[in-house]
């Protein structure tokens, strides 16, 4: 009879352990901004990175659903470290990459190769979004359709890179186009979230 009850109270305990330690490895594992709205499977990805996870945090990272040609994807990007960081390319495996401006020229709004790339200044965030900085997926080998989560890697200045997953969304809100071209193409007219 005690080896029973010792039995019956030993496996609760064996499970309240377990879980205790899988939610502080999961704690440790991700490093980044706990308001991170990445999906759970890019904290995992990053964890597993090693030294790569945490650069900076990503929130709300997303992807305008497209058929074929050009898209983009956009986020907030928080840097809660002492040092300025400076991401000078990004990487998925549907499309070649770009990070990408708009900017004024001649008078109109284009959209262009952001020379220097995109700096976020220590203890603070840079928002990539419509009409503003994003990361520019260019000739996509297949469509993005809503729903999908692309895998992306970031690369710095000081060369360490970050992978986070971004979920694609329809974007209702605008007659948007990504034309070909580095400051060939007019700026967009936009909202600026997604639909959910």
């Amino acid at each position: 009879m005690p080896s029973t009850t010792s039995g019956r109270l030993l496996r609760p305990a064996a499970l309240i352990a377990a879980a205790l330690l899988a939610a502080s490895v999961a704690a440790c594992g991700s490093s980044d901004d706990p308001t991170t709205a990445a999906p759970s499977a890019s904290t995992n990805a990053s964890a597993s990175a090693g030294a790569t996870a945490g650069v900076l945090g990503i929130r709300d990272p997303w992807v305008k659903a497209a058929d074929k040609g050009m898209t983009a994807a956009f986020g907030t990007l928080v840097n809660d470290g002492d040092a300025d960081l400076t991401i000078t390319g990004a990487a998925t495996e549907v499309s070649p990459m770009e990070l990408h401006e708009m900017a004024m020229k001649d008078g109109k709004m284009v959209m262009q190769a952001k020379p220097g790339g995109i700096v976020i200044k220590a203890r603070s965030s840079a928002t990539l979004e419509p009409g503003g900085d994003h990361l520019m997926l260019m000739n996509l080998k297949q469509p993005v359709k809503a729903g999908d989560e692309l895998s992306f890697t970031l690369t710095f200045a000081d060369g360490r890179t970050q992978t986070f997953t971004a979920v694609a969304k329809p974007f209702t809100g605008a007659q948007e186009s990504y034309a070909p071209g580095h400051g060939e193409s007019p700026m967009p007219e936009m909202s600026m979230s997604p639909a959910s």
